[in-house]
């Protein structure tokens, strides 16, 4: 697709999220199979069905901007993704593993802050403050991920992986 807008930028970052979302919903299960610790565990399986909500939230946005849910490629997440599944499968000490995971899930957490501020921000400017509002709940949950995993790491986790 040609992008010549605002809005073309907008539905593409739309589709691009659509993805990353559903890439992180497949992988949030297998981090959650591998965390040592119990917060850690349950963290990935609270952001999982955080992570429904979102996908959720994207595919209403689609339907208010009258577009079918699909995704596009999106080589950043693939490449987070596979490093974080690169740390899990290469570290074999399970404290430095949690703390590797909590690392390689805070940068799918940036990723996704990025996009969702940006986006947020261009639905504004669109004139889809409906869409901006189910975009800035997407937003507010990948804050709240991000800190609870700098909580997780830096009251515990990381001093048991040191």
């Amino acid at each position: 697709m040609a992008m010549t807008s605002l809005n073309d930028l907008f539905v593409h970052f739309l589709r691009d999220m659509y993805y990353a979302e559903k890439q992180v919903l497949k992988t949030l299960p297998k981090l959650a199979g591998k965390a040592d610790s119990g917060d850690l565990r349950k963290a990935f399986e609270t952001h999982r069905a955080e992570t429904e909500t979102q996908i959720a939230n994207l595919e209403k946005v689609f339907e208010m901007l009258d577009l079918k849910p699909r995704g596009e490629t999106c080589a950043a997440m693939d490449g987070i993704l596979e490093e974080g599944q690169d740390i899990v499968t290469e570290t074999s000490d399970a404290d430095a593993r949690d703390a590797g995971m909590i690392a390689s899930a805070q940068a799918v957490e940036h990723y996704e802050i990025t996009r969702y501020g940006t986006m947020v921000a261009w639905a504004t400017e669109l004139g889809r403050k409906d869409a901006a509002r189910l975009l800035q709940a997407n937003l507010d949950q990948e804050y709240a991920a991000d800190r609870k995993l700098s909580e997780l790491a830096e009251k515990r986790l990381n001093r048991e992986a040191a």
